[in-house]
């Protein structure tokens, strides 16, 4: 499991609009809040995303930019962008790579076949490309306005810098 402090592992990965998003990109310019869901237009990820959404302009007020990422593919992700209308952007990771980077991909047995899915767990970075927080595990309802303070206090944290 990835911790704070550790160096987020860079990546490139398709977003809705099938352009390639490199995370390393924002260093320098912005923290990022990277959340893994399990799966688009699920009750869980619906909750999580719309909640995220609600607060982005406080978000950007803090340097930060909001990134979701799921086994689901671009299409899939541009349909859900639209119907809860969306202004961030979603990744796809269909193949898990990114989603085995940062240990979130678990694996189980169901009659006989292997399935894959995300356990919700939700990234800090810094713009130095430092995790400052790391949560696993964590419950789709109330759970961005958790990581909106924890970015408010680090922005307040640097600001004393």
């Amino acid at each position: 499991m990835l911790q704070a402090g550790d160096l987020a592992p860079d990546f490139e990965l398709p977003d809705a609009r099938m352009e390639l998003l490199r995370l390393s990109s924002f260093r320098e310019t912005a923290n990022i809040v990277l959340y893994f869901f399990n799966k688009d237009h699920t009750p869980g990820g619906i909750t999580e995303a719309v909640e995220f959404n609600e607060l982005l302009a406080e978000f950007a007020r803090h340097d930060t930019v909001v990134l979701g990422v799921s086994l689901d593919d671009c299409l899939a992700h541009e349909a859900f962008r639209e119907e809860e209308g969306l202004d961030f952007d979603l990744l796809a990771d269909t193949e898990g790579e990114v989603s085995r980077l940062y240990h979130v991909l678990t694996e189980w047995q169901a009659q006989g076949m292997v399935r894959y899915g995300i356990e919700r767990s939700t990234f800090v970075i810094d713009k130095a490309g430092v995790i400052r927080l790391a949560l696993y595990h964590v419950q789709p309802k109330g759970h961005a306005a958790e990581v909106f303070a924890y970015v408010k206090q680090l922005g307040q944290l640097n600001a004393d810098r």
